[in-house]
């Protein structure tokens, strides 16, 4: 059974993230909008870049020996997001109440809880006993 929740949350996380890449990728104004907040004339440097990474993320979750580092990238860039919506872009970007925030929130703690399940497979601890 608890193997069936990690293989949901991640089937949940990996859903998300890779919706978002449709727009990053084809420059949907909403999101040349929220990253121009975030990094000016250069929004499409961070845009696609955190787009690659959030792909790059997705892939490794689902790799057995790299779940743990996908879910760790993943947590990273989920850091960036939430901050960058509490620093810069606001919790309620575009109306959209705060779904975008909520769903940065929502990756990061299901990221968190693949880490933690699968911090066997880290190659530091997992000669430890932890």
């Amino acid at each position: 059974m608890k193997k069936y929740i990690l293989i949901i949350l991640k089937m949940i996380a990996v859903i998300i993230m890779l919706q978002t890449l449709l727009f990053k990728f084809s420059a949907a104004d909403q999101s040349v909008e929220l990253f121009s907040k975030l990094a000016g004339k250069h929004e499409a440097y961070l845009r696609v870049g955190t787009g690659i990474i959030e792909l790059i993320a997705s892939i490794l979750l689902y790799i057995p020996k790299t779940t743990w580092l996908g879910a760790l990238l993943t947590m990273g860039v989920m850091t960036g997001a939430i901050l960058g919506h509490i620093t810069k872009i606001g919790i309620n970007h575009n109306n959209d109440h705060g779904l975008l925030f909520g769903a940065a929130v929502y990756i990061f703690i299901i990221s968190a809880i693949i880490l933690f399940k699968e911090r066997k497979q880290i190659p530091y601890f997992s000669n430890q006993s932890v």
